[in-house]
């Protein structure tokens, strides 16, 4: 039986027993790019295509990475760009895998305590909230190493779009009227999104020429300028107007950070590669699959494989607060503990399928950092070098203040740092601030090999919910056989701990009208159980490629959640 007849037929049964509402029909088609070649998938759908225009030029795939993900920080300046950082997973024809840390980092004048006794307002907007930006020194570190296109030729697609313009999405236009009151009220904000007085509308053509102007000098200097030249001046003198603390000194001082993947084996054999500390969502994603692995899945019914995921996560939330910057705490210990079988064994046995229970039982001990935002993008090339890499500035438009001289939406990473004293429960100690640190991270960029073949490359956007979403879209491809649309379009349930309820998608997109949705059905079950349920919308967007082991032809899905269509040659 081929993959989607397969997955068809799971799908019956699963219906047949009211799991959830799964509607997908002529989108699976459109969503989904096929080629022998090369893929891209990204969350939009010109930057897919750029993407794969310079694959089709003989670029590799780190080439294609830093051509979409300069783009993506064009069209979405609400999740990606230049004033943020993130993580990039990268892995050779010949297997070779490393990490590329370009996480945003503390300035010199931060302390533990500088959050303490301000409002979260003050914490989680404004120029006290931008971390050093380390997105450009990443794409420029891993063209040096891996790239085979001139850098001027692969920044100019992102250049010519922000001069030229491009019709603002449905996404980014959402988040444009969350934040219409911040966009009116400030000057450099309002000058891009209302242009004329009025905040632009879906299909509005939006040019950023202050950001187009500051590609053209990225194009010709490489990062050189922007971290110890003239941007970097003026960024600076810009924050520092404005009650930041960041230096031209921090913006010298950055530096990506090379790591070696986190290895774990899940899913019947496959070598899963992914990010390690300051991400945490890798080693959350092979606790979860790890635990589930001890039952036996065949045929389990949909309410209790989601409480077990839920119940596995609780725990993996729990363990991950303990993690942080490993150049700042020794992780060892507990990253042993989450990629550990025998754990994964103990946790089966703490499980209860018949009910759930309060935080602490599962070893919380510490307030749950909430993260936000980010991008994702995979692709693969006709090599099979690969490049999974997930970006962000946090919370929408960062922290709500533009550079007027650069056109770049700058991070506000600083609220990804844990603070002493500032909630309820206590922040955990191994995220605390601290000069030139690097705030705890959900992203899980991955990579699965089938005895050393390329066989899965994912990731995805939605901050702390990343590991749900990444770990679900696995256990619909490899536990539940659905086909690779349908495991990325299925409705999602979510967990953060606290507050302690699991959350539901179901909702019908604005995007192609699709329907994510659970039926009552489940929500009642789980209920039995003594969880609490909320609804769900749109919460995560997942990008996910296949290599199929026989014919090597490569599927790649784009989730329909953002709007934004994959690309393949």
């Amino acid at each position: 039986m081929s993959e989607r007849g397969h997955g068809l037929a799971v799908l019956l049964l699963l219906l047949s027993s009211s799991a959830f509402v799964l509607k997908s029909a002529d989108a699976a088609r459109k969503t989904r790019a096929e080629g022998r070649h090369g893929v891209v998938a990204t969350d939009d759908t010109e930057c897919s295509k750029i993407g794969r225009d310079v694959l089709k030029r003989g670029g590799h795939a780190v080439d294609a990475a830093v051509a979409a993900t300069l783009c993506i920080g064009v069209v979405s300046p609400a999740d990606s760009g230049l004033g943020g950082g993130g993580f990039i997973l990268v892995r050779t024809a010949n297997g070779e895998a490393e990490v590329f840390d370009m996480r945003e980092m503390a300035p010199a004048l931060a302390s533990k305590d500088m959050f303490t006794n301000k409002s979260e307002a003050e914490w989680k907007h404004g120029a006290p909230s931008i971390a050093v930006p380390g997105q450009l020194a990443g794409l420029y570190t891993i063209h040096q190493k891996y790239g085979k296109l001139p850098w001027e030729s692969i920044v100019r697609p992102a250049e010519k779009l922000a001069r030229q313009g491009f019709r603002v999405s449905q996404s980014l236009f959402n988040k444009m009227v969350s934040e219409e009151s911040a966009i009116m009220a400030d000057d450099d904000l309002r000058s891009t999104f209302a242009p004329n007085g009025q905040m632009l509308v879906e299909d509005d053509v939006l040019r950023r020429k202050k950001l187009a102007d500051t590609l053209v000098k990225i194009a010709k200097h490489g990062m050189k300028m922007f971290y110890n030249g003239s941007i970097a001046t003026k960024l600076a003198e810009e924050i520092q107007s404005r009650g930041g603390i960041i230096t031209k000194e921090d913006f010298q001082k950055y530096r990506v950070v090379t790591r070696k993947p986190l290895v774990a084996h899940v899913l019947g054999g496959h070598k899963l590669l992914t990010v390690p500390p300051p991400a945490s969502g890798g080693a959350m994603v092979i606790l979860i699959l790890k635990t589930l692995s001890m039952y036996n899945n065949t045929r389990v019914p949909v309410p209790l494989l989601v409480h077990r995921t839920v119940e596995a996560l609780k725990y993996a939330l729990a363990m991950r607060m303990d993690l942080g910057d490993p150049g700042f705490v020794n992780v060892t210990t507990t990253l042993k503990k989450m990629i550990s079988t025998r754990v994964a064994e103990k946790l089966k046995t703490l499980i209860n399928d018949n009910r759930t229970f309060d935080p602490p039982h599962y070893g919380s001990k510490w307030a749950q950092l909430d993260d936000h935002g980010t991008s994702h993008i995979c692709i693969v090339d006709q090599h099979r070098n690969v490049v999974t890499m997930t970006t962000s500035i946090n919370t929408r438009f960062g922290s709500l203040i533009m550079s007027p001289s650069t056109g770049i939406f700058l991070n506000n990473q600083m609220y990804d740092f844990s603070i002493p004293t500032s909630q309820v429960r206590p922040g955990a100690p191994a995220n605390y601030v601290s000069p030139f640190k690097r705030p705890l991270s959900s992203m899980a960029p991955i990579i699965l090999e089938k005895d050393g073949r390329l066989r899965v490359v994912i990731g995805s956007a939605g901050g702390l919910l990343i590991p749900d979403a990444v770990t679900q879209v696995l256990i619909n491809f490899f536990i539940l056989k659905m086909n690779t649309y349908d495991a990325v379009k299925a409705p999602r349930f979510y967990h953060k701990l606290y507050p302690n309820e699991i959350r539901f998608e179901n909702y019908t997109s604005k995007n192609r009208g699709e329907t994510f949705q659970y039926s009552s059905t489940t929500w009642t079950e789980l209920e039995k159980k003594g969880h609490k349920a909320d609804r769900a919308f749109g919460l995560t967007t997942c990008q996910f490629v296949v290599q199929k082991l026989k014919s090597s032809e490569l599927i790649a899905i784009s989730d329909p959640r953002k709007g934004g269509f994959p690309a393949a040659y």
